[in-house]
């Protein structure tokens, strides 16, 4: 068969199409299994706010952490290792997505996935007591067997690595991008979009980003800030950014009566994509209960190890157990 000039500028043309299609058709993702049988109205919900910032909300919510912040303190001394906030606040975040797994799911390439396993991002500072030390972030998979003592070792273990000096996954890959000439390094980063639109990226390099999470976490309290609203970042599949302010003081309503409590301020930004808002205020409403009863919802202060309860375990079913 003789090939004319005009059939190798259609298989041209063609040959990439088709690969673009069969790459469209592709579901699967190293990282989460596409939710099937989503309602049209939430289908459509992807193409009329296609990013993440257009389909934000904000929310507040204030926690009384007079029992938070003495439960840190004894944790503290019973685990041998940091307990802090922040390690209090990851945990409780973990419970929010267990009991309410909807809250666990994120939008990419205009479809719903349900996130495999629940992952956690939070950031720190290079050198605890530096003030002028970078962040550093820390990205934590929460096992399902996982207790909160073990939580925190394994987080202070990863912290340690951080402050340690040495060059992490992500120091290195940053090193590696920032070599690249900016109009390369602009087209590369629309290239790895792409890859991540048809679901080519390998889990390595998901598991290794730590905008690949189901809610990022900053204490600006241990910078004694307040709470901001932060914005949702478009790389990555993180849907939940939550800013943890400095613990103050603040007259709050107490049967009737005006007193002055501890309070916490949390503030959430939210992909409301992901589902609605009567499932983003079950998940707060979680945190916030765990927050305030730490010593019932984390427990292993018990010496004999009685409260030491899972961090997969929702709390209606440990009770019932």
């Amino acid at each position: 068969m003789k090939f004319e000039p005009w059939m190798i500028v259609v298989a041209a043309v063609a040959a990439p199409l088709l690969l673009m299609f069969l790459f469209d058709l592709k579901k699967s993702r190293p990282d989460g299994t596409f939710v099937e049988n989503l309602h049209k109205y939430r289908t459509m919900m992807f193409y009329v706010m296609p990013t993440r910032n257009e389909s934000v909300v904000y929310f507040d919510e204030y926690v009384d952490a007079e029992n938070l912040v003495a439960y840190a303190r004894e944790a503290e001394t019973a685990f041998g290792t940091d307990v802090d906030i922040t390690h209090c606040v990851v945990a409780g975040c973990a419970f929010g997505f267990v009991e309410n797994p909807n809250m666990n799911q994120f939008v990419m390439g205009y479809r719903l996935y349900a996130r495999d396993g629940v992952w956690l991002s939070f950031s720190m500072k290079r050198k605890k007591l530096d003030k002028s030390a970078k962040l550093s972030v820390v990205k934590q998979l929460v096992r399902p067997e996982m207790t909160f003592r073990q939580f925190c070792e394994e987080i202070n273990e990863k912290i340690g690595v951080e402050r340690s000096g040495k060059k992490t996954y992500a120091d290195r890959e940053y090193d590696m991008f920032t070599l690249i000439p900016r109009p390369l390094l602009h087209r590369l980063v629309k290239v790895f979009r792409q890859f991540d639109y048809w679901n080519l990226l390998p889990g390595s390099f998901i598991t290794n980003d730590p905008m690949y999470t189901s809610m990022f976490i900053a204490n600006l309290g241990s910078l004694k800030m307040g709470a901001g609203f932060h914005h949702l970042y478009e790389w990555g599949t993180c849907p939940l950014f939550l800013m943890v302010g400095q613990i103050e003081d603040r007259p709050v309503v107490r049967d009737g009566e005006v007193v002055v409590r501890p309070i916490l301020h949390l503030r959430f930004s939210y992909d409301e994509r992901v589902d609605d808002g009567l499932t983003a205020g079950q998940g707060i409403r979680t945190l916030k209960e765990v927050l305030e009863n730490p010593r019932e919802a984390l427990g292993c202060l018990d010496a004999n190890g009685e409260d030491a309860w899972s961090l997969g375990t929702p709390r209606d079913q440990r009770s019932a157990a």
